[in-house]
């Protein structure tokens, strides 16, 4: 059975550019357009990883990855957040929040993809 990935992403090209990266590996994709539609997928669908955006409309994505956290469902979910905003501390933030890893846009494509096998113990190999 293949892996599941809930991408959490509000802008619509970085959403399909995750989605088609991710499926060459053969995971399954989930999408949400923001922090609160993720939440209530990720308690629906159970995926393996979830790759949360920082800015999101209606929940941003701290407290998208707090509320993960706090369900007994979802709190060893694996994490990867991304953000195009990237400032000082801002990884601390992101991993106290919740997030296992931490990236900033624009995003290194192999090296995410070595990220998602890792974090889901995939083969590594390219």
């Amino acid at each position: 059975m293949a892996k599941k990935i809930l991408i959490c992403e509000d802008n619509q090209a970085n959403k399909v550019l995750l989605r088609d990266l991710l499926s060459i590996d053969g995971f399954e994709i989930v999408e949400a357009r923001d922090g609160a539609e993720g939440v209530a997928l990720a308690l629906a669908s159970k995926p393996d990883l979830v790759i949360m955006d920082i800015q999101m409309p209606v929940m941003n994505g701290y407290d998208a990855m707090r509320a993960l956290r706090a369900d007994p469902r979802t709190s060893g979910t694996r994490i990867i957040a991304i953000t195009s905003f990237a400032m000082a501390g801002d990884r601390e933030l992101a991993i106290e929040a919740g997030a296992d890893e931490y990236l900033s846009k624009p995003i290194d494509t192999r090296y995410l993809r070595r990220l998602a096998r890792r974090l889901l113990d995939f083969p590594t190999g390219d």
